[in-house]
């Protein structure tokens, strides 16, 4: 659902700018709560993760496809500050590197494809905690049902934008009907690799979810009968607990993705740009050059390489690198600062 340079006008897509600028700062801020030893070297991967998988466009109608926008994956994985900034990170080196998404329009973007998804999908997701059994298959339930609506719901805040400031004269009634009904079958895709990944990722290590801490059931044993609380033991130091495997797992899966899977994705336009084709709302669009259109990596491959698969693998390895580098120096910072800030409080001796 990235949205091009001239769908949106400019007061509209400046103020969009403003609001997500806004998001980026009360993240930034956030994510010093969210971030501790185990989370932060897995938030740059996160953002690298959603970057490949969203290179894997799936059909979802006759001639049209869809991708995972990540809000929601990222929100429950690693909490919904750090969440908004994963996908930030993600929309920004696609904008700069591969012209994907206009950069007048990545505040736009980041509004809808951010931090709308990372709300819905979290506010849904934590609401649902509440009332159903503190279990994993919960967690992993309340993610399907959170990513499901956050697509829908990020395709209403585009039609929204749009009845405001868009460009071309088509009836908001009919860009919500066809968004909405598109997105809402996009969202089912997006809520299984939703649930898929948080899943697997429970399975092996529940203390890296951000959305399942606390929801561990004890252990219990069985004496005389009857099942009881086995005594507490002392918990395993943070430092034991080692992210290498996890973040080596998850580096190597994003690679993949992106290398080699890639090339099978469906060559089909997205929701928006079928629903913009088929509206009339691209009518303007082709006014407008993306300020990186000659980039040699614009469009998801590497210019002068003839065979398409080795060009778009190759594109897609330096995506997810380019991405874990940025999306890791990011959140090394908010990290470091975040450890800075008891000292800095303390008052200096006399």
């Amino acid at each position: 659902m990235h949205v091009p340079d001239g769908f949106i006008n400019a007061p509209v897509s400046v103020a969009a700018g403003v609001a997500a600028a806004a998001a980026v700062a009360v993240s930034l801020r956030g994510a010093r709560r969210e971030l501790d030893e185990r989370t932060a070297p897995l938030a740059g991967l996160v953002a690298a993760f959603i970057f490949a998988v969203q290179m894997l466009n799936f059909p979802v109608a006759a001639g049209t496809s869809g991708h995972l926008l990540g809000g929601a994956l990222a929100a429950i994985l690693v909490g919904p500050y750090t969440g908004v900034l994963c996908v930030s990170v993600v929309l920004l080196m696609q904008g700069i590197l591969f012209a994907d998404g206009g950069l007048t329009a990545l505040g736009v973007n980041i509004t809808v494809m951010g931090v709308v998804t990372v709300v819905v999908a979290y506010a849904l997701f934590r609401g649902l905690l509440k009332v159903l059994p503190r279990t994993r298959r919960s967690v992993t339930g309340a993610a399907f049902a959170g990513a499901l609506i956050s697509v829908p719901a990020s395709a209403t805040a585009f039609t929204l934008l749009y009845a405001v400031g868009g460009t071309t004269d088509v009836a908001t009634g009919k860009v919500l009907t066809a968004m909405v009904g598109v997105h809402v079958l996009i969202g089912i895709g997006e809520a299984a690799i939703t649930a898929a990944t948080v899943g697997a990722v429970i399975a092996v290590r529940p203390d890296l979810v951000h959305g399942a801490r606390g929801l561990t059931a004890p252990l219990k044993l069985r004496v005389g009968g009857e099942l009881v609380d086995a005594p507490a033991t002392a918990p395993e130091p943070v430092a034991a607990r080692s992210t290498g495997k996890v973040w080596a797992t998850g580096l190597i899966a994003a690679l993949a993705l992106a290398g080699i899977v890639s090339s099978f994705a469906s060559g089909s336009p997205d929701g928006l740009e079928k629903v913009a084709a088929d509206q009339g709302i691209d009518a303007k669009a082709d006014e407008y050059t993306h300020a990186t259109a000659d980039s040699p990596l614009a469009d998801y491959a590497i210019k002068d390489v003839a065979n398409e698969s080795l060009s778009v693998g190759l594109a897609g390895v330096i995506g997810v690198g380019a991405t874990v580098a940025v999306g890791s120096g990011v959140f090394w910072v908010v990290r470091r600062r975040r450890t800075e800030e008891p000292a800095a409080a303390e008052p200096s001796a006399v």
